[in-house]
Order: structure tokens, then sequence, then C-alpha cells
């Protein structure tokens, strides 16, 4: 019998809760046959899940617009405690509450050494860099679930130093596995520092980390842009300017209404390729947003793009963007000398010194994205309401662990 259970994607629009068996301290089959590696994994863990975020990376291929099979376990973002651990585990022991990189990462190849864990060549046979409950990313069980296992769990898990402290802010430290070190990937990479303006594309989840991000970096205007006003009103929840892409007029326009000039310092793609021109019902043009970016940045900025863009899209507009093949204009980006930065974030790089912004107080997370906490059994309705817009980042609860 079934001993526990997951999120799983079961066609466009729609997920259901499914019984699997229980986890093992076992590699997957794609990794296993891919590699030629070894089943037994005594370098890894189980975990309780006590917090498992909703992803957009997720809602691209809840919507069909990825290669994800009928099947696909769901959920990348993951906070748990270990109830088993493997022999070879040697600095984390039953009883840790830990966070997940969503990254999947040896700690052994050349990539996991220089520091660049979202591309870790030992743990996917299709392509540098894993995730958990993804498609394309090696075939690793998905975190939306009572239990995961996590392997190489001394290398990737960040134990919270003290439990009744973790568990008291668990809600924003459940977004260091992805969102708020995403977020904040997409700022730092497009150069904010002291005194920076900014522009973020999109307004949700990561688009809201990623503003906060800016503002811990010292940015002395956040200006966030989307079409939601529900969005909108979040992010100046918490300080930010905004602008409504749906209303008339340019962006540089609405840019130098706020700044008094038509360009940032540096400028975040939190939106991906399911873009949308702007206006009242704008068309999908999956180009908008790189675009957007190298407008309104200045010669010389820095651009982060977090913001997902895959190499097969069934629902693209056309058979280009089926292959990932946009109409970016480079030749506006290198005349203005501007520097990209994209792919995964290699969240180990940031989560720790992001807990400690959390355990101190200084970093309001779970505010700025409006942490909203549901069961796994709320979990299809979470994803339907955030597909409509909602401006709300779904926390699923497997086992009521997160204080009322």
């Amino acid at each position: 019998m079934p001993d526990n259970r997951v999120v799983v994607y079961q066609g466009p629009g729609k997920v259901s809760v499914e019984g699997v068996e229980y986890p093992r301290l076992e590699l997957p089959d794609d990794v296993v046959n891919g590699l030629g590696v070894e089943r037994r994994a005594p370098h890894a863990v189980i975990l309780k899940v006590a917090t498992s975020n909703i992803c957009g990376s997720d809602q691209h291929m809840v919507r069909g617009r990825t290669t994800a099979p009928v099947g696909q376990t769901l959920g990348h973002e993951i906070t748990g405690e270990i109830v088993e651990a493997g022999d070879d585990v040697l600095f984390h022991k039953v009883g840790d509450l830990c966070s997940v990189p969503f990254n999947i990462a040896c700690g052994r190849c050349r990539m996991c050494n220089e520091g660049k864990t979202g591309v870790c060549l030992n743990v996917n046979p299709a392509r540098p860099g894993a995730a958990y409950g993804y498609v394309d990313m090696g075939g690793w069980l998905g975190g939306q679930a009572e239990y995961v296992m996590v392997p190489f769990a001394d290398f990737n898990l960040l134990r919270f130093p003290d439990r009744d402290q973790a568990m008291e802010k668990i809600l924003d430290l459940t977004m260091l596995s992805d969102i708020f070190p995403t977020g904040y990937h997409g700022a730092y990479t497009a150069g904010v520092t002291t005194g920076s303006t900014v522009y973020v594309a999109g307004a949700g989840p990561v688009g809201l980390a990623a503003a906060h991000a800016a503002q811990l970096l010292g940015a002395s205007v956040v200006i966030v842009g989307d079409m939601i006003k529900e969005r909108l009103e979040q992010a100046r929840s918490f300080g930010c300017e905004t602008v409504d892409l749906a209303a008339d007029g340019t962006l540089t326009d609405k840019i130098e209404s706020i700044l008094g000039e038509p360009e940032v310092d540096a400028a975040v793609d939190a939106v991906g390729f399911e873009a949308r021109g702007h206006g009242g019902g704008a068309t999908e043009q999956p180009a908008t947003v790189l675009n957007d970016i190298m407008t309104v940045a200045r010669a010389g900025a820095s651009l982060g793009i977090p913001g997902l863009y895959v190499t097969g899209d069934p629902g693209g507009v056309d058979e280009h963007a089926k292959v990932g093949q946009l109409g970016v204009r480079i030749g506006l980006g290198w005349a203005k000398s501007h520097r990209f930065t994209t792919g995964q974030c290699p969240v180990k790089q940031y989560n720790r010194l992001l807990m400690n912004l959390i355990l101190s107080g200084r970093a309001q997370i779970a505010k700025a994205v409006n942490a909203t906490k549901i069961t796994l059994d709320q979990a299809p309705e979470g994803y339907q309401e955030f597909d409509g817009g909602a401006a709300r980042k779904y926390v699923i609860d497997p086992h009521g662990m997160v204080p009322a």
C-alpha cells in the first residue's frame, strides 16, 4: 500500500494528490541508468516535509507549456525534518530541520567545486543540473509530498541552528529553497547596489522576492511592472513603486513619470517565456520582457534574468518559440553594452546568508510575497488560484507543522 502522497501533474490545468511508495535511500532510474552510477544512496536522507511551496515554474508544467508527461510529480521548494539518514551522512542527524536547495548537486564535480550548483554534472543524464519534481531534471521525486529523499545530504542541506526559532519563522525560511535566493540572484546579478534605481518585470512571487532583495541590497527606488492589479498592490505593500502594463502608455514614459528619467540602473526579468505584450488583452509575445529590460536599462547596465526560458514549449506561439528561439533585440543589448545573467539560481551561494537575514528580522520575505498556508489536499485549489493571478505564495503544510 502507498505510504506517501505527492502532487502529480495529470494534464493541462490538472493536478491531483496521489499515493506513492515511501522513499528509499536510492537514486532514481534516470540517474542510475543514464550515468551508470550505483543505485544505493548512503549519502542521502529522508525528510518529513514541513513545507513545500507552489512555484511559478511548476505552473509552466501544469499549463501544458513544457514537455512534462502525465504522471510527473511536482514540487522543488522543500523544507523538512530528517527522519532517516544513510550510513555516509556525517554532519546531519535525525531530527534536524533543514532547507533543501531546489538544485540537486553532488558536491563533487567541476561545477559544484566552482560553486555552480545549478549545473551539477552528476545528477541528470539529460543535461547539466537537476531539480526535484521537474521535467527533464533527472527523474527525482517531487517535494510537494509528505516525505522526500534528498541525496548528497551533507552537501545539499542547510540546517537551521535553532529548531524552535526556525518554526516561529518557518513561512520565511521556507522561501530559502528557491524563491528568495532566486529573486536575490536576479537583483544581485543585475548589479543592484546602494542607491540603485531598479525595474523588476513581473509581480509574481519571484518578482516580489527580487524587489525585496533589491531593497535589502540598498536600492533607492524599486519599480515593479505587471498587468494584475492585485499583484501590483502587493508590491506597493512593502514600499515598491509600480507600473500597470495593462494601461495605455509606454514603459519608458511610465518609468520617467516616477524617476524623472526613462532609464534605470538595473533591471530584472522575473516573467520568462510566457510573457505578453503591453496593454489590455495583449497576446503572448515571449521576448517582450527581455526587450523591455534592454530598453529601460541604462548603457553599461547588467540584466538579471531569473525568469524561466525553456528549450521545449508545446504551446509556443510559433515554431521558433516552441524550441526557445525568440525575437530578442540582441543588437540593442550589444549597443548598450549590457551584461546578461541567465539560468538556474545557484541556491547554495545565497541561502545561508539569507537565512541569517531572516533570523535577525532584517528580511521579511513571507510578508513581501504574501505567504499563504494550505494543506496538501488543497494543492489543486492552490494551483488554480495561483494560475488565476492570486497575489499569494502558496505554502503546502503536509503534516500540520506550521504554527497557526
